[in-house]
């Protein structure tokens, strides 16, 4: 079983910038494929970003390239979403995502998740 914990949301004003940390434990865990996706109120989750097993690989959707940018930690049990020029629009719960399989932008191929961590940003 995998864990994800998810961290360091907030209320930033638009402009801002915040970065999100996900990590990552598990007897079974060994840098697997993962994902950060985001579901504002009212609204379906939607893919964010997602990074392969080695990182050497990242996939953005249209609406955050150039502005946001996932990475992992040197230990591959940690990955983080750094988020600059962020708009009103970015204001969802982010959800870390994890997958045994291939790196997918699509939600429902991702494993395990983190519970989701509230981003804010004031216009």
């Amino acid at each position: 079983q995998v864990q994800l914990v998810e961290s360091g949301g907030g209320l930033v004003q638009a402009g801002g910038s915040l970065r999100l940390s996900c990590a990552a434990s598990g007897d079974s865990f060994s840098g697997y494929p993962m994902a950060w996706f985001r579901q504002a109120s009212g609204r379906a989750r939607e893919f964010v970003a997602a990074i392969s097993r080695s990182g050497s690989r990242t996939y953005y959707a249209d609406s955050v390239k150039g502005r946001f940018t996932i990475s992992r930690g040197s230990a591959k049990n940690t990955v983080y979403l750094q988020m600059v020029s962020l708009k009103s629009e970015d204001t969802a719960v982010y959800y870390c995502a994890a997958t045994g399989e291939f790196t997918s932008t699509t939600a429902n191929e991702y494993e395990y998740w983190g519970q989701g961590i509230q981003v804010t940003v004031s216009s």
